[in-house]
C-alpha cells in the first residue's frame, strides 16, 4: 500500500452508494479551499464550504474556481437552515442550560453550523481543525453529532503510512491508537479502542486487524501496574472478542518486527506483524506517532475519530491542501462503512 490515499484508490474502495457530502467548517482558509478543489477534481466527495460567503468566494477567485461545480458555499449568517439548525441545537443542549437565544447564537460558529449540516442530514461527514483547536472540534462532535449507540467510547487514531523507501519487510501500513483523544485509559478503555480500531482498520485499510497491546514489558518481562493493565485488557478481549487477532502485551519491536516478535513471542500470529499499535496511553501514542513521523518518515494522517454516529474528523493547524484532501478521503469512506 502506498503511503497517501489515492483518489483512484478511494473511489475503488468506497461502497457509498451515494455520491458523499462533507461539509468544511473553515471554508474561507487558503488550504481548505485547495483541498476541496482537489476532492472535487478527483471525484471523492461534493464539498460543502461554510464561512463568510464573501471571504469563501474570494479564495475561490484566487485559486481559479470561482464556479466549480460540487463545491456549495453556507454561511451561517444567511443561511435557510438557521431557524431549524437552533432549534435542534436548543433541543440538544437544553439540558446544560441552553436557551434558545443562546442556541440561535451558538449555530453561529462555523464548527456548530458544519456539525448540524451532518446531523440534520444535509451532510454526511465533516473535517475541520486546520484553524480550530483539537480540543473545539472534538467538544462540538461530541455535543452535536454524538457517541454512536452501538459504541463504548468515542476514540481516535492516525493511519501511519510507510515512506515509499522502507524496507518491504517492514514498511506497512497501520493504526495508531489512542494518540489523541483518551489521555489514561483503563483496562476496558484500552478494549473499547482496540474494538474500534480492528473496525477501522478494516474499513480503511481493508486489512484484517493484527492488533498489539503495547507496553514497556513482553509477556511479563516487567512488572508493574501500567503493565497489569494492558495484560488485563489483553485477557478481556481473548476472552470476549475471540475473532479479533490480538496479542499483549507488546513492546513495539515485538510487535513491528518479525525477527523480533519471533523471538519475544514465538507462534503468534501478531507479534512482528501487527498493523494496529493500541498505546497505553495518550503519553506513549502521541509521541510514538511524532517519533514515527519525524525520525521513521511516516506519514500520518489524523486524529481521526471513531465512535461517533456519523464522520467528523481533525486536522493539524499545521495542515497542508494535501492533508485536506486526505481527511476528506478517510471521511468518505467512514461515511460509506455508517
Amino acid at each position: 500500500m502506498t503511503k497517501t490515499l489515492s483518489p483512484s484508490a478511494l473511489l475503488g474502495q468506497s461502497p457509498a452508494a451515494v455520491p458523499a457530502v462533507v461539509a468544511l467548517s473553515e471554508g474561507s482558509d487558503p488550504r481548505i479551499v485547495a483541498g476541496a478543489i482537489a476532492a472535487r477534481s478527483a471525484g471523492l466527495a461534493h464539498i460543502i464550504l461554510v464561512g463568510p460567503k464573501a471571504e469563501v468566494e474570494a479564495e475561490l477567485v484566487a485559486q481559479g474556481a470561482s464556479s466549480a461545480p460540487g463545491l456549495d458555499i453556507h454561511d451561517p449568517s444567511q443561511s435557510p437552515h438557521h431557524q431549524d439548525f437552533a432549534q435542534a441545537f436548543h433541543a440538544l443542549r437544553q439540558h446544560k442550560g441552553v436557551t434558545p437565544e443562546m442556541a440561535a447564537k451558538a449555530v453561529q460558529d462555523p464548527l456548530v453550523y458544519a456539525a448540524l449540516l451532518v446531523r440534520e442530514g444535509h451532510a454526511t461527514g465533516t473535517v475541520g481543525g486546520a484553524v480550530a483547536t483539537t480540543s473545539d472540534v472534538v467538544r462540538t462532535a461530541l455535543q452535536v453529532i454524538g457517541k454512536a449507540p452501538e459504541a463504548a467510547m468515542v476514540s481516535s487514531f492516525f493511519l501511519m503510512y510507510p515512506p515509499d523507501d522502507a524496507p518491504t519487510t517492514h514498511g506497512r501500513a497501520m493504526l495508531y491508537s489512542d494518540c489523541g483523544l483518551v489521555i489514561d485509559p483503563s483496562a476496558n478503555d484500552l478494549v473499547a479502542i482496540a474494538e474500534a480500531s480492528a473496525r477501522s482498520c478494516q474499513s480503511l485499510l481493508r486489512q484484517e486487524a493484527k492488533i498489539a497491546m503495547l507496553s514497556f514489558s513482553t509477556k511479563g518481562s516487567a512488572s508493574h501496574p501500567a503493565v497489569s493493565k494492558v495484560s488485563k485488557a489483553t485477557k478481556i478481549l481473548h476472552q470476549s472478542r475471540p475473532d479479533l487477532a490480538v496479542d499483549g502485551e507488546l513492546q513495539f519491536d515485538a510487535a513491528f518486527a518479525p525477527e523480533v516478535g519471533d523471538k519475544k513471542s514465538p507462534g503468534s500470529s501478531v507479534a512482528g506483524h501487527a498493523n494496529v499499535m493500541i498505546f497505553p496511553n495518550l503519553d506513549a501514542g502521541n509521541i510514538g506517532y511524532k517519533i514515527s513521523q519525524r525520525l521513521g518518515g511516516y506519514s500520518a494522517i489524523g486524529p481521526i475519530l471513531q465512535g461517533l454516529s456519523q464522520p467528523a474528523n481533525d486536522l493539524s493547524r499545521g495542515c497542508s491542501a494535501k492533508d485536506v484532501l486526505e481527511m476528506i478521503a478517510v471521511t468518505v469512506l467512514q461515511a460509506g462503512e455508517n
